[in-house]
């Protein structure tokens, strides 16, 4: 038998995903403070619409409400819109409270 399963990009891509409309500026070494609009997030990762001068691989720091500062890099970007995968799982208790900061309308948030 094998060791357990190893994740890959997919599989995290199968997480449930909140849609939110969040404005954040992210931190990039090279290009310093970037504008980044949040359309949906999950406890793995974040999807961002609008145009970036990023490229697979870069990472930004971003702060969200009761998460703070938590890294990321760009997994994916096509037509306008970019997939992000945070370098760690933000933790379950934080993440609810994390939706109902960016999710103020409950008939929004998905059912738990």
């Amino acid at each position: 038998m094998g060791a357990g399963a190893q994740l890959t990009v997919t599989d995290l891509r199968r997480a449930a995903r909140h849609p939110v409309d969040h404005k954040v500026i992210g931190e990039h070494r090279r290009l310093g403070d970037v504008h980044l609009h949040v359309v949906n997030i999950s406890a793995h990762g974040f999807m961002t619409d609008g145009a970036l001068e990023l490229t697979r691989g870069e990472r930004v720091v971003i702060r969200l409400p009761e998460v703070g500062r938590i890294e990321a890099h760009l997994i994916w970007a096509s037509e306008g819109r970019a997939g992000f995968q945070f370098e760690r799982i933000v933790r379950f208790d934080d993440f609810m409270r994390m939706i109902d900061a960016l999710q103020p309308n409950p008939r929004l948030r998905k059912s738990r």
